[in-house]
């Protein structure tokens, strides 16, 4: 069955269809700034050349070069803008936690060619059930340790003591990895109860499945999973309702490490290799695409690729980096999202039957509201407005903006940034990791963001941008904006990373939702929330029956309580390569009493529960509720 959709003939969207037709036939972009650059603004000069705009030469698909935003003391706002009191909400404790004992390595430190630059996601996984949430950390590699030169940087799997600290028990639990590793998608694939891991390489990637003892096994080679180039930020998902999870592998360049894109070279044109007039990395404009894969579960530990059956190949050779698995129109059928880098973004419908319709242009998602595709790095999702409509945030590239869609229904969406006050506050920065969290337990999901540069040659230039950047926190005020909360000196929100992944979950199962960020070239960022707050909470973990998944990816969950009906969603994969906390979170204000939850499994089937205490952990089996 085709889907329909409420076409809106705004100036914005038939910029859409036009930027359709150019950019598939041309490469070429209305609305993109007129610059040789890998991604964003004006490479060769701040002011357009006579007649107007400057030649489409590169892949520049933002809003130009913006001027420098200044602190008082003169430093870049992504590295500044500090101050000295307000609310204490993250403070960063992986010193504390036992997790800087590792580190993020990828290439060099020169960052000289594209695959050292887009580091690597985290994972947050209950690996041996015992109701705690350890942390996997994905890492990357070097040439030599590639060339067999050299011992390749490990993976990190941190158990949780229970106790505020961590061990890594990666190298007892075979999940190393050893590979050049870019991102993590966890989920119960065989549905035997125990979370497995795959991870996305440069390279051949991993299905890590868990053994049940603290230990895994790599069976991708037999799973049929390991394509063999560059795979990015993978998702889980039962598209076709058999109650078996599928894989979605989005690809980003079509690298060769023997042959890598240089200034100059025969494989890419000079124009792709400079920012602002630096020389800088290649790419990924003027570099091949590397396609997308939807692997179908065949129950029996084998997969099958369905991507071009599926409709979900990926044949325009667009620069994937994040992916996701969500039903955005309410019709029970996980939808699937992946957020392009310096390319239009896509939405694929689920028709029901096996395909997806693409509706990328139609759905408002494909582009921003100025008709630009964007470098989009990661994809936060959420109901921010509690009306049960899942809303979806992508991260840019800087000197762009981060755009908020909010979903207007039937799979449409309108980017809303601007409007919601928090557009401009991000344009200095270069987002990665996002997610939407209720940090203080209002009722309303907030949103953060992780930030870092790909060019170290920024923190020599008056461009008002750093390599290594401050994370930005938004509060949900009612659903009706987001107001940037302060970063007070001393706390995680005042620190810099090279943020990449990122990951949010309650590692300390006290109902307060912390964050964890894989930072390019360091060690990680463990934010622990110390939010004064002394909201109500509920977390959900739901246990799906014979023909849901086991871990029930693929849920919806309604709660009202206090006047207000949120929707959580159980999901696996988005953020930047990452997956978060698999429970679902509620934040419930100063209601003691929640009225009623209700949970839509990927079964069909739809239930009620009662849940009679907040403020606890609670485990939900499907069929064990009041079937509605």
């Amino acid at each position: 069955m085709t889907v329909h959709h409420r076409h809106r003939y705004t100036a914005h969207h038939l910029a859409f269809v036009i930027q359709a037709i150019l950019f598939v036939s041309t490469g070429i972009s209305i609305g993109q700034s007129t610059t040789p650059n890998s991604h964003t603004a004006d490479t060769q000069s701040d002011k357009p050349q006579e007649g107007g705009q400057a030649p489409a030469t590169g892949g520049a698909n933002t809003g130009g070069a913006h001027p420098a935003v200044l602190d008082a003391e003169k430093r870049p706002i992504t590295a500044g803008g500090f101050v000295k009191s307000g609310p204490i909400i993250f403070q960063d404790i992986a010193a504390k936690a036992g997790l800087t004992s590792w580190t993020h390595t990828m290439g060099t430190p020169e960052k000289n060619f594209i695959i050292e630059t887009n580091g690597s996601g985290v994972g947050l996984i209950d690996y041996d059930n015992d109701g705690w949430l350890d942390i996997y950390l994905v890492n990357g590699s070097t040439y030599d340790a590639m060339s067999g030169k050299a011992t390749p940087p490990h993976a990190a799997l941190f158990h949780n003591n229970h106790d505020g600290t961590f061990t890594d028990v990666a190298a007892n639990a075979h999940v190393t990895n050893d590979r050049w590793g870019i991102g993590v998608a966890i989920a119960d694939y065989d549905n035997d109860g125990w979370p497995d891991i795959y991870v996305s390489n440069f390279g051949k990637n991993r299905l890590y499945h868990n053994n049940h003892d603290g230990t895994f096994t790599d069976v991708a080679e037999k799973a049929g999973v390991t394509l063999g180039n560059w795979s990015t930020g993978a998702t889980w998902g039962d598209y076709d309702g058999d109650g078996r999870l599928d894989l979605f592998v989005p690809g980003y360049v079509h690298y060769d490490i023997a042959n890598q894109p240089g200034s100059g070279g025969k494989d890419v044109s000079y124009s792709f290799c400079q920012f602002r007039g630096e020389k800088v990395m290649c790419g990924p404009r003027g570099l091949k695409g590397e396609p997308d894969h939807l692997f179908h579960n065949n129950g029996d530990g084998t997969f099958t690729d369905v991507s071009e059956k599926a409709g979900v190949s990926d044949k325009n050779g667009y620069y994937g980096f994040a992916s996701v698995f969500v039903d955005v129109n309410n019709d029970g059928k996980p939808d699937l999202l992946v957020a392009n880098d310096s390319t239009p973004n896509y939405l694929y419908l689920n028709k029901g039957d096996g395909t997806f319709e693409d509706a990328s242009y139609a759905s408002g998602y494909a582009l921003n509201e100025n008709g630009r595709e964007t470098a989009s790095m990661g994809i936060a999702i959420g109901d921010y407005r509690n009306n049960g409509l899942l809303d979806i945030y992508n991260t840019t590239f800087s000197d762009d903006y981060n755009p908020l869609y909010r979903n207007d229904g039937d799979g449409n969406f309108t980017d809303i940034s601007y409007q919601m006050g928090i557009a401009e506050p991000t344009i200095p920065f270069l987002g990665w990791g996002a997610a939407f969290l209720d940090f203080d337990n209002d009722g309303w999901k907030d949103l953060i963001v992780a930030n870092g540069h790909v060019y170290p040659q920024v923190d020599h230039t008056t461009w008002g941008t750093t390599w290594a950047q401050r994370p930005l926190l938004f509060r949900n005020i009612d659903g009706k904006k987001f107001d940037l909360e302060p970063a007070v000196e001393g706390t995680a929100l005042a620190a810099l990373y090279v943020g990449r992944g990122m990951a949010v979950g309650d590692l300390f199962n006290d109902g307060k939702l912390d964050v964890v960020i894989n930072s390019l070239d360091h060690p990680p960022g463990l934010l622990r929330n110390v939010s004064a707050d002394n909201h109500h909470w509920i977390e959900l973990k739901l246990v799906g029956g014979p023909k849901s998944p086991r871990d029930a990816i693929g849920s919806t969950v309604y709660l009202t309580a206090g006047g207000k009906k949120q929707r959580g969603d159980v999901i696996s994969g988005g953020s930047f390569a990452s997956t978060h906390d698999p429970r679902i979170h509620f934040g419930l204000g100063d209601a003691a009493i929640i009225d009623s939850v209700e949970v839509h499994w990927p079964s069909g089937a739809k239930e009620k529960f009662a849940i009679t205490k907040v403020d606890q952990i609670v485990n939900l089996t499907e069929g064990k509720g009041a079937k509605i």
